[in-house]
């Protein structure tokens, strides 16, 4: 009889061979950056979403948002009804694609404090979201 030692492998070592199309969900709820906040948090609670993709008129993803981020900003002073999504979102990004290494993704998401992150193509087009487990 031979004695093997088995070791524990990390969870990281199991990021480094895996990429983001290997973890991401699937695209979920998609809005426009037209939408008002006080509907996009209404689509999200009646899809039972924690966020959605936002995308420009053209359909290419411009961001993501969040429950916490929308009720953030309607619960603000200078908040409106007229606020649309694109106000609340600013810039585009961050973004990854399904070929990016998962240790990559989790790294950028762990240093930026996301929750989600949008999986897009070459073209822009949302393929899906990476999310951290809860």
């Amino acid at each position: 009889m031979t004695l093997v030692q088995m070791q524990p492998r990390s969870a990281h070592a199991d990021l480094v061979h895996r990429t983001v199309d290997d973890a991401m969900e699937t695209a979920g709820p998609q809005i426009g950056d037209d939408m008002t906040v006080e509907v996009a948090l209404a689509v999200m609670a009646g899809a039972r979403a924690d966020h959605l993709l936002v995308c420009d008129e053209d359909g290419l993803c411009t961001g993501l948002v969040t429950r916490a981020q929308l009720t953030t900003v309607r619960d603000s002073a200078a908040y409106t009804d007229r606020i649309r999504l694109r106000d609340v979102l600013g810039d585009r990004g961050p973004f990854t694609s399904p070929t990016t290494a998962m240790a990559e993704a989790d790294y950028a998401m762990r240093y930026r404090r996301l929750t989600a992150l949008p999986v897009v193509d070459e073209q822009g087009s949302a393929l899906g979201v990476l999310a951290l487990s809860r």
